[in-house]
C-alpha cells in the first residue's frame, strides 16, 4: 500500500500541481501564528509545549482516521486517505515553475528576468547577479526544497504511523523556519525547540538522499564533498546536500567559508586555513545553464531510485 499510495500521489501532482499557496496550508500556517501567539512568553520552554501541541493537534486525528479505516475493513478508503496525505505532503511541483523559468530565462539569454523570478522564489536582492551565481543558487534552492518536500516525506511516510509521520515531517520543517527566520523571530528562545527537533527529525532523511544523490550522480565526487566540505557550512543540513548533490553533478555550490563565520572546525581541520579559499577548493565547474539542466536529470534519477527501493521493499513485506 505505501509504494503505491506515493505512486497514485506522484501521478496526480504531476496532473494537477498542489498550488503552494493552498487553503490547507493557509490554515496550518494560521494555526502556527497563533499558538505562537498564545504561547511565546520569552522562554524555550514555551517554544516546546506549543511545538508539541500543535503536532499532536495534526498528527493524532491524521493517525485516528487512518486506523479507524483499516480497523473496520476500510481498505480501499484507508489507502484513498493515505494517497490524500502523501498528495498534501509532497511539493515536488510546489515550486518548480520558478526553476523551469529561470531556466528557459538564462537560456535565452534573460538575464533581467531570471533575476526577478530567483528574487520571487528565494526573498533575497539579486540586482546585478551574474548568470552563474543565479543558477548556483536556483541549483541550491531546488536541491534543498527537493529534499525536504519529497525525499524527507518518502522516508518519514515508511514508518509505522505512515501518514502521521509524513506530516509531522512537513509541519515540523515549516515551524522550523517560520519560528525562526522572520525578523520578529530571528534569535528568540521560542523557536529553539523547533529548530532543534527538526534537526533531529531530518538527520536521517538528510543523509539518505545525499547517498541517493552519490548513488546516482558521481558517486566518488559526492562523497568526497560531502566528507571534506559539509561541516563548513552554517546548517549542517543544507551542507550534506549541497556538497553530495554538487559533487554527484560536478559542480561547485555554496559558498562556505562564507557560512562558517562562527563555526568551529573538527580537529582533522585544524591545519587548514578556512579563510583561504585556496586551502581547499570544493571539486567540480561553476554552474552555469549545463548545471540546472543536471540538476533535473539527478532528482529524477534519485526519485526512480527511491521508487525502486520502495517497491522491492514493498514486494518483500508481501512475500514475507
Amino acid at each position: 500500500m505505501t509504494f503505491l499510495s506515493i505512486l497514485c500521489a506522484l501521478l496526480i501532482e504531476q496532473l494537477k500541481p498542489l498550488r503552494a499557496d493552498n487553503m490547507i496550508y493557509a490554515e496550518i500556517k494560521s494555526f502556527a501564528k497563533r499558538i505562537e501567539s498564545w504561547f511565546n512568553a520569552g522562554d524555550a520552554s514555551h517554544g516546546r509545549l506549543g511545538w508539541i501541541l500543535m503536532m499532536a493537534a495534526l498528527m493524532v486525528p491524521t493517525a485516528l482516521v487512518y486506523w479507524v479505516l483499516l480497523h473496520f475493513g476500510l481498505v480501499f478508503a484507508a489507502f484513498a486517505w493515505n494517497v490524500l496525505i502523501v498528495y498534501l505532503t509532497l511539493g515536488f511541483r510546489h515550486y518548480s515553475h520558478y526553476f523551469t523559468s529561470i531556466q528557459m530565462a538564462l537560456g535565452a539569454g534573460d538575464e533581467p528576468t531570471a533575476r526577478s523570478l530567483l528574487a520571487e522564489w528565494i526573498r533575497i536582492d539579486t540586482v546585478g547577479m551574474e548568470a552563474t551565481e543565479i543558477a548556483r543558487l536556483a541549483v541550491e534552492k531546488s536541491l534543498v526544497t527537493t529534499h525536504r518536500n519529497v525525499f524527507g516525506v518518502f522516508f518519514w511516510f515508511l514508518m509505522p504511523l505512515g501518514p502521521a509521520c509524513a506530516v509531522m515531517y512537513r509541519v515540523a520543517e515549516y515551524l522550523a523556519r517560520a519560528w525562526n527566520e522572520p525578523d520578529h523571530m530571528r534569535g528568540e528562545a521560542f523557536g529553539q525547540f523547533a529548530a532543534k527537533a527538526f534537526y533531529w527529525i531530518d538527520w536521517l532523511p538528510v543523509r539518505l538522499t545525499a547517498v541517493a544523490f552519490a548513488v546516482v550522480g558521481n558517486f566518488e565526487d559526492a562523497i568526497y564533498a560531502w566528507r571534506n566540505f559539509a561541516y563548513r557550512w552554517s546548517d549542517p543540513a543544507k551542507g550534506i546536500i549541497l556538497t553530495a548533490g554538487g559533487g554527484a553533478m560536478g559542480v561547485r555550490l555554496g559558498t562556505p567559508y562564507e557560512n562558517a563565520s562562527g563555526l568551529v572546525l573538527p580537529p582533522d581541520a585544524a591545519t587548514v586555513d578556512s579563510l583561504d579559499p585556496e586551502a581547499e577548493v570544493l571539486p567540480g565547474e561553476e554552474p552555469n545553464l549545463r548545471a540546472l539542466q543536471s540538476t533535473v536529470g539527478l532528482v529524477w534519477r534519485a526519485l526512480l531510485l527511491w521508487m525502486m527501493l520502495l517497491l522491492l521493499l514493498s514486494g518483500a513485506v508481501w512475500l514475507g
